[in-house]
């Protein structure tokens, strides 16, 4: 996972990985914890750790270029089980239930799951230096039906996309 790269960037123009895109999916949820009752927080944690581990043999498809006609999903899983073959079976079970879990979205968990990894792309393009408008664009229609889950995620998303848009009007600016 350190050395699958993501189409984002850090600050400093540098490939993120997906160990750093699910380490900060998995802090998000613990900056919010307080805001989440209810919910069975370890379990979200889990959710969030394993969620992208299929791509560690196949790569990560950028969020831009996903599209329904991918088996991207199929394809993770297939390399998420492969990733789990060598381990006793009752902790490569659980670790796929996690991940079918968070596939299926069906639990309040793994919305919220796919929630915060939504919002976790979009703030990582934020954090990107400027340059590249796609993925501002990208970031205002991304993933609402996820991020729409829940009053908190609406909210967090609500602040994104007012951040995405005063980037975009700065870059018109520069660029008109």
């Amino acid at each position: 996972m350190k050395d699958t790269l993501r189409s984002g960037t850090t600050r400093s123009g540098r490939p993120e990985s997906t160990a750093e895109h699910s380490w900060r999916l998995a802090l998000m949820v613990l900056v919010f914890e307080k805001d989440l009752p209810g919910l069975d927080i370890p379990r979200l944690l889990k959710l969030c750790l394993v969620h992208d581990l299929g791509e560690a043999i196949s790569g990560d498809v950028p969020a831009p270029s996903q599209t329904a006609e991918d088996d991207r999903e199929e394809r993770e899983r297939r390399d998420f089980r492969s990733l789990c073959a060598t381990l006793p079976q009752d902790i490569a079970s659980e670790l796929l239930a996690l991940w079918n879990e968070y596939a299926a979205a069906e639990t309040a968990e793994a919305c919220l799951a796919k929630a915060f990894d939504k919002l976790e792309t979009m703030l990582q393009h934020l954090l990107m230096p400027e340059g590249d408008v796609i993925f501002y664009e990208f970031n205002l229609h991304y993933g609402r039906d996820r991020t729409d889950w829940s009053p908190l995620t609406r909210q967090i998303r609500e602040i994104i996309d007012g951040r995405t848009s005063e980037r975009l009007g700065t870059m018109d600016r520069k660029l008109g």
